[in-house]
């Protein structure tokens, strides 16, 4: 795990009100994949300033990479999921996005450039968000 991405994502991409409880509770081994099966899946907690709905026809990989590039995502990415076998992995952009979007990994955030750029993917239809901040 990379706690500091995952502070700056958390920092960058919660609701104020709800920033110190994810930071707490994902610094903490035992007590992170429940919290994070509790809370990514159904998420309510996303900082709707910097969050934008993927349009329906955009909601799949390739779009979405081209999305994430054109704003200045790197090739590779860190992923924080409720899928054990993404979480914590460090990855080729594209290929996570397929391994999330069009594999169905519900319940993951996608961090391209750290506190600036990321995708969260979660459970309900449609629930795909390009988050982005230009101000940190």
């Amino acid at each position: 795990m990379d706690a500091e991405v995952e502070e700056l994502l958390v920092r960058a991409f919660i609701v104020p009100a709800k920033r110190a409880q994810y930071v707490s509770r994902l610094g903490l081994p035992k007590a992170r994949q429940k919290f994070i099966n509790s809370h990514f899946f159904h998420m309510h907690d996303l900082d709707a300033r910097f969050a934008e709905r993927i349009a329906p026809r955009d909601q799949n990989a390739t779009a979405i990479y081209a999305m994430l590039r054109k704003r200045g995502a790197p090739e590779t990415c860190y992923v924080m999921s409720g899928s054990s076998d993404l979480d914590g992995e460090v990855a080729d952009l594209r290929e996570a996005l397929v391994r999330v979007v069009d594999e169905g990994h519900d319940g993951t955030f996608v961090s391209c450039i750290p506190g600036r750029l990321a995708y969260f993917d979660g459970e309900e239809r449609g629930e795909r968000y390009i988050l982005a901040r230009c101000d940190n």
